[in-house]
């Protein structure tokens, strides 16, 4: 059913009204309107709200119930009938989650996103069984193939984290979003937009306050003695990291800090070139990572190469995952609430489901600052700390 009321009260000259009254109310149906009881409103509710004569309403919940979806009881009112497979159907979601397996937060939102549709009585869908487990990687192949199987699957509505960290990854976004969008699918997207920042997609974009993020780490440093940082990213990040780089940059400049020519530093924190030349000169007092995994990894390449955190250089992460870090030089973080995170996104999805007319949205939700050892917040204060 592709039409969507996206008014009540506007005219429905367009297809008779009984029709789409009733899609109207699939719609919310699918959105979790009526849950958990299932009750809908009673037939003079309708009317009121559509502004239609009673008949018409009747003759569109009789449409309703012909196609199994809801369920007349006299004396009780009308409910959804939840052992209808089509009402099963129109309940069910999907979720395409590419880095699920190397993202540490993608997993506690994944988890928190299945724990909000089993509590609100939706199937949360990932594909068939010949996919890979939650605890792999999707290739570009696969996250092609499971976007068929959802849309094949008829759910109402998909959660996308958008591929980083993959040469092409633009074009490969933009099939995927695509083809939900071809098949009438409403998406929300996870983490990072598809086009780089700071720009913006046409569908709606929940994760958190990245430039307030990477402004917030930098001021942390400068508080702390720094003057000369630099950013360390992976090639083919995602455009959250240039939202995270432009913060850095806001709080160098409103510090009337010198921007080196070289403070952005692309590379692999595992590549022994990478490091040295990172390290070559002792240019930088502290560094600001893309991400916490970026940060673990760097901390270990620092020790192997006799580079101490903090006393040489002090290093922050963002994202607050568990990733394993040297004895002793825990990581300083800006947290991100997954929680809030997964919450804001299902709730964005039953909106979008139930209007897909509202414009584009931006649900950003400001992340913490945890402060731990490697930023040397806890050093003997000492002045300033001497560049790496």
């Amino acid at each position: 059913m592709a039409f969507v009321l996206t008014n009540d009260a506007h005219t429905m000259d367009a297809q008779p009204k009984h029709r789409a009254i009733s899609e109207q109310l699939l719609n919310e149906i699918a959105a979790g309107k009526y849950a958990p009881s299932g009750r809908l409103p009673t037939e003079m509710q309708l009317v009121k709200r559509f502004q239609v004569s009673r008949p018409t309403v009747s003759r569109a919940l009789r449409d309703l119930e012909a196609e199994g979806l809801i369920v007349r009881r006299p004396g009780s009112g009308t409910f959804v009938r939840e052992d209808s497979p089509r009402a099963s159907s129109a309940r069910q979601l999907g979720s395409l989650v590419p880095g699920l397996a190397r993202t540490e937060i993608f997993g506690a939102i994944c988890g928190e996103l299945a724990s909000l549709a089993q509590a609100h009585e939706f199937g949360l869908l990932r594909g068939s069984a010949s996919l890979p487990q939650p605890e792999q990687d999707l290739t570009q192949e696969q996250a092609l193939q499971l976007c068929g199987q959802l849309i094949e699957q008829q759910v109402k509505g998909v959660f996308f984290a958008p591929f980083e960290l993959v040469g092409d990854q633009a074009n490969l976004n933009r099939r995927i979003a695509d083809q939900f969008s071809k098949a009438g699918v409403p998406m929300v997207l996870l983490d990072r937009d598809l086009v780089p920042f700071p720009r913006r997609s046409n569908f709606d974009l929940v994760g958190i306050d990245n430039l307030a993020g990477g402004c917030l780490l930098a001021e942390h440093l400068i508080k702390l003695g720094c003057r000369h940082i630099a950013f360390v990213a992976r090639p083919h990040s995602a455009p959250t990291i240039n939202a995270r780089i432009a913060g850095v940059r806001e709080a160098l400049t409103g510090q009337k800090l010198d921007l080196a020519p070289n403070w952005i530093q692309v590379g692999d924190p595992e590549d022994v070139k990478f490091v040295r030349s990172l390290a070559a000169g002792r240019l930088w007092d502290g560094i600001v990572c893309a991400n916490d995994l970026t940060a673990a990894q760097l901390l270990r390449s620092f020790e192997q190469n006799n580079i101490h955190v903090p006393r040489d250089v002090r290093l922050v992460g963002f994202d607050d995952a568990n990733y394993p870090t040297p004895p002793g030089v825990a990581l300083t973080t800006m947290r991100q609430p997954c929680r809030d995170i997964a919450i804001t996104a299902f709730r964005a999805l039953l909106e979008r489901i139930a209007d897909p007319t509202i414009p584009a949205r931006s649900l950003l939700i400001t992340p913490q600052l945890i402060v731990r050892e490697s930023c040397g917040a806890y050093l003997p204060r000492q002045g300033a700390a001497p560049a790496m």
